[in-house]
């Protein structure tokens, strides 16, 4: 391969390994900017979504864990990716609704470390739930071959390689998960911009008082803000975890990217958020490849660095500053 080849591999992988943080980082980063609730049970969400495609999309074997005790050695309705991409949003969705009224709404008066407790802990429960569950051996969650797939009928091919200019042969999945990101934090962003909903959102951010004085209830558009950053969550989970090893951590050991990514994006910021994600996924696809020793230590020297120099984050808003 010629080094302008290695360049260009190195961006893509780049551009989907951002993708995945993106995803995360857009679903804290509305949450976060708009309701001012910390919530570090977000890459429980992350790990709800992979498990529920992996259920959804395939039918996979375990190997210890209590369902497996039970008698229960496979798992799964095999109804292929779309249907995992259409189901498990909605159920993480459903899940960040009932996370917003129960765990969420009693904590927004409360100091932020009273929110990080309760959400942390929350997160443990979740990830040992988990553990017990499906036990602690990671699983196999191979990409999907075709989008659709139901039976016999053949849907459209998104696995194997794909001949690009320059590059030559890529992996077809992780443009997916390039494509499939770009749309979804558009038709966010979109929402958030160009909609009375948004504009509902933005105006309770700033003063949410004047909003309850015009009549609107607050608490609806919120609880749904907090639904699509789970459902966010949980399509990452979903397109992401073909991609990396699946086990009960994986909640855990994405939670801290996903925050730099929101804070070097800047608080509150879509535009950040994609920034963030895309500078994080570069950086760690440069160091795999050329430092692989290296490869976390980069994430959290990019962090101080931005932090250092630009407090409020890449795109945020100056009196948001930390």
């Amino acid at each position: 391969m010629s080094v302008l080849s290695d360049i260009v591999v190195i961006l893509l992988n780049g551009l989907q390994q951002g993708a995945i943080y993106v995803l995360l980082a857009v679903g804290l980063s509305i949450i976060l900017g708009t309701l001012k609730f910390v919530n570090f049970a977000h890459g429980a969400l992350y790990l709800v979504g992979t498990y529920a495609g992996l259920f959804v999309a395939l039918n996979v074997p375990l190997s210890n864990g209590k369902l497996y005790e039970w008698g229960l050695t496979t798992l799964g309705l095999d109804w292929g990716f779309f249907a995992a991409l259409v189901m498990v949003p909605l159920l993480v969705f459903v899940v960040g609704l009932l996370m917003e009224r129960f765990v969420a709404r009693p904590f927004y008066d409360r100091p932020d470390t009273d929110q990080i407790l309760v959400t942390f802990g929350l997160a443990i429960v979740v990830q040992e739930l988990f553990r017990i569950l499906f036990g602690s051996n990671s699983l196999p969650f191979d990409q999907p071959e075709r989008i659709l797939s139901f039976g016999s009928f053949a849907g459209i091919p998104v696995s194997g390689p794909v001949a690009l200019p320059i590059v030559g042969n890529f992996p077809q999945w992780r443009l997916w998960v390039i494509g499939i990101t770009a749309i979804l934090v558009a038709l966010v962003y979109l929402l958030v911009e160009y909609t009375d909903f948004g504009l509902v959102v933005r105006a309770g951010t700033r003063d949410a008082e004047m909003v309850r004085l015009l009549g609107i209830k607050i608490t609806r558009p919120y609880i749904v803000v907090f639904g699509i950053g789970a459902a966010l969550a949980g399509v990452a989970g979903v397109v992401g975890g073909p991609l990396n090893v699946v086990n009960p951590t994986i909640g855990t050991n994405i939670l801290v990217p996903a925050f730099l990514t929101v804070v070097i994006g800047g608080v509150g910021s879509i535009a950040g958020a994609v920034v963030g994600g895309i500078v994080f996924g570069l950086t760690t696809a440069a160091l795999v490849s050329l430092a692989p020793a290296w490869s976390q230590v980069g994430l959290y020297a990019i962090a101080a660095i931005v932090l250092l120099t630009r407090p409020q984050g890449i795109l945020g808003d100056e009196e948001v500053a930390p």
